[in-house]
């Protein structure tokens, strides 16, 4: 019998979970796990979550200045 720790969501999987959410994809996602996304809804989530990034570190070099 294995026993898992439950894992700590980090920054990037809350940021995933809410753009699942704001996607419609996190009834999929709860119903049969992550693996049950296409490569074309991964992707989507992806580039949103490298958009929001660049744009979150864009944001702190503005307020170093």
């Amino acid at each position: 019998m294995s026993t898992k720790k439950p894992k700590i969501p980090t920054a990037n999987d809350l940021m995933k979970m809410e753009i699942a959410k704001e996607l419609g994809l996190m009834d999929k996602v709860n119903a049969t796990g992550w693996k049950s996304l296409t490569a074309r809804e991964s992707g989507r989530i992806g580039g949103i979550m490298t958009k929001r990034n660049k744009a979150k570190k864009a944001a702190e070099g503005e307020k170093e200045r």
